[in-house]
């Protein structure tokens, strides 16, 4: 029999292999229980979601645990701690990628919410990579 801390490194460190899917989903669920910290999965691509997240006001914090983790700190509103995440919503997936021009990229709740976009000067908001005139790979929405 394993103990309870091999169980939880077995479920962590199983191989993903959407990273960004992983992400949202620990991200979502940790939101859904109203929990202050989630550890997810570091790849550079989920810091800069984390970044992004971080900049727009939906986490308050992020920082690097250790060489495989990342903890993020959870945003909540109010007294009865509404989540400052309503919806998380993952767009392209491996078996359908979504690409968009900068003209025809969504918006979410008219501006409201963002898109997250991989472009080709990095991870951008979807106001960004309007502004620069970069269209890229829709990752998720975010509101």
């Amino acid at each position: 029999m394993i103990s309870l801390t091999e169980a939880m490194r077995f479920i962590f460190f199983t191989m993903v292999n959407d990273i960004i899917s992983d992400t949202i989903t620990r991200i979502r669920n940790a939101s859904l229980v109203k929990s202050q910290t989630v550890f997810i999965p570091y790849t550079l691509l989920s810091e800069q979601i984390s970044q992004i997240l971080e900049k727009e006001g939906f986490i308050d914090s992020f920082q690097r645990h250790s060489k495989e983790k990342l903890l993020l700190f959870l945003k909540y509103k109010g007294t009865d701690k509404k989540p400052c995440i309503t919806n998380l919503r993952r767009i392209s997936k491996p078996g359908l990628r979504i690409y968009s021009a900068h003209k025809d990229i969504p918006r979410v709740l008219n501006g409201m919410g963002i898109v997250i976009i991989s472009t080709a000067k990095g991870v951008l908001t979807d106001r960004e990579a309007r502004l620069q005139g970069l269209g890229g790979e829709l990752l998720c929405s975010v509101w």
